[in-house]
């Protein structure tokens, strides 16, 4: 489950107190996520209102000094129409608070669910979201470098060594000893860059049937190749959940979706193929990882990272280069 800290009545109602939204009435942990403590904060106003939040205490994977820019983001797109929460400012006007040296900020609540099988309206619906959010932050004057780039993959594949890959699956070591350098060397340059999301799977999406809600956590949020974020987008979820079923007909809305809202450049969808293969290897990196270094005893049951090794080797046969093709 993903909280971590615990908070009395008393003090979660002088947290709430602080950011002037009311009397609080109830808060729930919630379970999903595996980053930061949460919780569905119900709270009524003085004409007897109701509303509802979400409270996020940051734990140790989200560095305090990066919540100007993911909080600050989160306005930003709001303020353009984007499907993004609004984060509530406390009194004084300040995004986040420390409690007990933690960070917390107050986020608004969107109605809608995360959808476990995707269809096509709901791809296409997505893809469009994905390229708003892009133009939108155009100009968001703030910046911040990819802190799971290929750097941090080869870190963190190199810290599983081959014969860690290897316990995990026999050939696993061999397909990343190709794969990683292959990517760094094809890495393309001179492609439009943008703030992106770097983490869209189906459960960072809100949705009522075919229309998105909400684009949530973007505690991954950067600044780097705008078709990467399409990439990555493309990789969760345009297949089934352990990766061995592509679903073309994902692939064909989600990319059709962005271009009602962005065309793409020629040279970024040439360039889609060597990052899909980056965008499986990001996400094959950091399971791999988890899946060696997460204590038998933990809460949060590590993801596979096979189903990210299947993705790459779909990506990375020749047979289906043509799935990004026009």
């Amino acid at each position: 489950m993903a909280v971590y800290t615990r908070l009395g009545a008393e003090d979660m109602a002088g947290i709430v107190a602080a950011f002037d939204v009311g009397t609080l009435i109830s808060a729930k942990g919630i379970a999903e996520g595996v980053s930061n403590s949460n919780w569905l904060i119900e709270t009524q106003d003085a004409k007897g209102e109701a509303h509802r939040f979400i409270l996020t205490m940051y734990e140790t994977r989200t560095d305090v000094s990066d919540l100007p820019f993911f909080l600050g983001l989160l306005d930003h797109l709001a303020a353009k129409q984007c499907p993004v929460p609004r984060t509530i400012h406390d009194r004084n006007g300040a995004s986040y608070r420390l409690h007990e040296g933690k960070a917390l900020a107050l986020i608004e609540f969107l109605p809608g669910v995360s959808v476990s099988e995707p269809t096509a309206g709901q791809a296409r619906a997505v893809g469009a979201a994905l390229a708003q959010v892009h133009l939108a932050a155009t100009d968001f004057p703030d910046a911040r470098e990819n802190s799971m780039g290929l750097a941090a993959w080869q870190e963190l594949l190199g810290a599983c060594g081959h014969d860690g890959l290897e316990s995990i699956a026999p050939d696993l070591a061999r397909l990343v000893e190709h794969e990683l350098p292959l990517i760094a060397s094809h890495w393309p340059s001179n492609l439009p860059r943008s703030v992106i999301h770097a983490d869209l799977f189906p459960d960072n999406v809100l949705m009522l049937g075919d229309r998105v809600t909400g684009l949530i956590d973007f505690y991954f949020a950067c600044t780097d190749v705008t078709a990467y974020d399409i990439a990555v987008t493309h990789a969760a979820w345009c297949f089934n959940a352990d990766g061995t079923a592509f679903r073309p007909e994902l692939s064909v809305a989600l990319l059709e979706g962005y271009e009602t809202v962005r065309p793409l450049l020629p040279e970024e969808r040439a360039a889609l193929p060597i990052l899909a293969r980056a965008a499986a290897m990001r996400f094959l990196a950091t399971r791999a990882y988890d899946w060696m270094n997460t204590p038998d005893d933990a809460l949060v049951t590590p993801k596979d990272p096979m189903a990210f090794a299947r993705r790459l080797q779909f990506y990375a046969d020749p047979v289906n280069e043509g799935i990004f093709a026009r």
